[in-house]
């Protein structure tokens, strides 16, 4: 999966993510920012951000971790050229069956590029182990997206009942980014996001995907 920043892997895919490595897949974490010393960030913060990486990597036993190190909030001072070039290494090293993506529509201009980059990652003729490519949705970015199209339509619905609590307990690490409610990223709102899908498909809790390729 592509997460602009640590923490979408778990607002938009957590379950999922849970549920596919329960059912034996492999896993991929490409993550395309991070905050460093250099940028302006302080030390205690930026080792937190890597303890928080290391205990989220374990939870949901990912097989590999990729970090590309662009500065986060700032994506969009990179040429495209080094952001594609990015996601392209990643995807050759580790030919993914199934890729998850930020959705183009996000308000978070971060979201909107690792987007562009991934999708150009895609091409079956380039990178022939990928048969499935879905945009999820983030809270804060996805549901703030002011109009913008084409907007996130929901049309894959993932059982996630199983593994909502270990999408809360991951969500925890990330102890910084959660807030009250109504605060989008809390965790009342997780939970009623994912109550939500899952009355429109049937599930005591569901995540929501835009299937936007497969080749079966």
């Amino acid at each position: 999966m592509v997460a602009p920043h640590p923490d979408d892997e778990v607002l938009g895919v957590g379950g999922t993510l849970l549920r596919r490595k329960a059912e034996g897949a492999k896993l991929a974490w490409l993550i395309m920012t991070s905050i460093s010393v250099k940028t302006g960030w302080p030390e205690e913060t930026v080792r937190r951000r890597a303890d928080e990486i290391a205990r989220v990597t374990e939870l949901f036993g990912f097989d590999e971790v990729f970090m590309l190190d662009f500065p986060t909030t700032a994506l969009d001072q990179q040429s495209v050229s080094d952001l594609v070039g990015g996601v392209s290494a990643a995807f050759k090293a580790f030919a993914p069956e199934e890729v998850f993506l930020p959705h183009p529509s996000d308000i978070h201009t971060d979201h909107r590029l690792s987007f562009d980059a991934a999708a150009g990652c895609t091409k079956w003729f380039r990178y022939p182990s990928v048969r499935r490519v879905l945009a999820y949705e983030t809270l804060s970015e996805t549901d703030f997206s002011m109009g913008v199209t084409p907007a996130f339509a929901p049309n894959v619905y993932v059982d996630i009942a199983p593994y909502l609590e270990g999408k809360l307990r991951a969500m925890s690490f990330y102890a910084s980014e959660v807030g009250e409610f109504p605060f989008p990223r809390s965790y009342e709102a997780l939970r009623a996001l994912a109550t939500l899908r899952g009355a429109a498909s049937g599930f005591h809790a569901a995540e929501a995907f835009q299937l936007l390729r497969e080749r079966s």
